[in-house]
């Protein structure tokens, strides 16, 4: 592993080098490592935190919306003094509650206060239309530009009053303008819309069981937002004429396709919005093709930046040496199998899941088996551990089969946290 990095920011590639004769696919793990000494020598932009609450008639149990509205209260103290904040009543429409007259105001004791009023005028009625909220979050934050803006979304149901394709028309307007943290509270919801909606909008989707968490998890939430005082870092990638970036992903700690927001920005140069950073690792799979050469031959694939608007932070180089010596050429970079495998663990789960609601027993068995043989192998015990909620697995042969019944809050908490990823192990555990 070859690493790089300025003070506060170190920046290593991971890879096996080496190709087969004719190969022309070369794979790296990224890891970008963020320290205390960058994020406070940082200037973060302005800030601004919005509250999107599901307010539809599905919430209607009393201890499940007061439990909501005591986490809003509870994120709410949270914010520092002074950040910009807005709450978003979500039914089959969005309404600002507070504010109710422009679109922010900021935190301090009087509008603190009044926030909490109008939280207590709350009732729960109507339906569910999370694109509409997402519309007005993106007005809100549109309203501050140059902000570093963050919502939190809450819901208990499925996104029934609006089409996929409104709510993916949103998610298109509003990618860029603010990170939407989700959360789904009881057992009766989608985890496939908080996915898309957290993946998009490069957030973390999760569940809340029992609604007396849920102010645990909002400040918790609000406390991570508030960390992440260095602002946007962007990852640049120059390839050589003839190649070019097949994929770009996120794998740790949540897995993110990045691909598809590369922004062209020079003859063979791409960059990739990696959001705002705390102190903190991420890690990063990068697959370039390039044209093969003759053995013996070696290529520089890809130079992989990390900017801080246009200051270079740290570089790292991903190389292609082509050989006949199958000895190097089929040496597994640790960091890339255990990644690839962690990205076949989240769509075997989330196949797996898919087809045992669809009745398709057959598949389902087959995908959740090779579930269990994938988070095992990678030591990913926490997705082991949900799978058995949702499978039987004998210990002493491996068998594997789907249970009769499964409660659904085991299949939506395997289903919402099957993107988050376990780290490599160290080198003997």
């Amino acid at each position: 592993m070859s690493s790089t990095g300025t003070e506060g920011i170190s920046i290593a590639v991971d890879q096996n080098e080496f190709l087969a004769e004719g190969a022309s696919v070369v794979d790296a793990v990224l890891t970008v490592t963020t320290g205390p000494e960058l994020a406070v020598a940082a200037t973060p932009p302005p800030r601004l935190e919005i509250l999107i609450i599901d307010c539809s008639g599905s919430m209607g149990n009393k201890r499940k919306f007061e439990n909501a509205r005591n986490a809003t209260r509870t994120a709410l103290d949270e914010i520092p003094d002074g950040t910009a904040f807005a709450i978003i009543e979500g039914t089959e429409q969005a309404r600002m509650i507070y504010p109710t007259k422009g679109m922010s105001a900021p935190a301090d004791r009087g509008n603190r206060s009044a926030a909490r009023r109008a939280l207590d005028r709350l009732r729960p009625d109507g339906g569910t239309a999370m694109g509409s909220w997402l519309a007005l979050a993106r007005q809100v934050a549109a309203a501050h530009p140059g902000a570093q803006a963050h919502a939190i979304l809450l819901t208990d149901g499925k996104n029934e009053h609006e089409s996929p394709e409104q709510l993916t028309t949103e998610l298109d307007r509003a990618e860029g303008l603010f990170v939407c943290d989700c959360r789904g509270v009881g057992d009766d919801w989608m985890a496939a819309d908080l996915h898309k909606i957290s993946s998009k909008l490069s957030g973390d989707a999760d569940m809340v069981a029992d609604p007396k968490d849920l102010a645990a998890d909002f400040a918790k939430m609000m406390r991570s937002s508030v960390a992440r005082v260095i602002p946007e870092l962007t990852l640049k990638v120059w390839t050589p004429a003839g190649a070019r970036v097949r994929m770009v992903k996120q794998v740790s700690p949540v897995l993110e396709d990045l691909t598809a927001r590369r922004v062209d920005t020079g003859p063979q140069v791409g960059e990739y919005p990696l959001s705002s950073w705390a102190a903190e690792e991420r890690e990063y799979h990068v697959q370039i093709e390039l044209e093969p050469a003759a053995p013996g031959r070696e290529k520089l694939a890809a130079r992989l930046s990390v900017l801080a608007g246009d200051d270079v932070l740290g570089q790292g180089l991903v190389r292609a040496v082509w050989t006949t010596d199958t000895t190097l050429s089929t040496r597994i970079s640790t960091r890339v199998a255990h990644y690839t495998g962690q990205v076949e663990l989240a769509q075997a789960v989330q196949e797996g899941l898919a087809a045992r609601r669809s009745g398709d027993l057959t598949t389902a068995t087959a995908k959740l088996r090779r579930a269990v043989e994938l988070a095992a192998a990678s030591g990913h015990e926490s997705t082991a551990k949900l799978l058995r909620g949702v499978v039987e697995v004998d210990d002493r042969d491996g068998t594997v089969k789907l249970r009769g019944e499964v409660a659904a809050a085991d299949e939506l908490a395997l289903d919402i946290r099957s993107t988050k990823t376990a780290r490599v192990r160290p080198e003997g555990s």
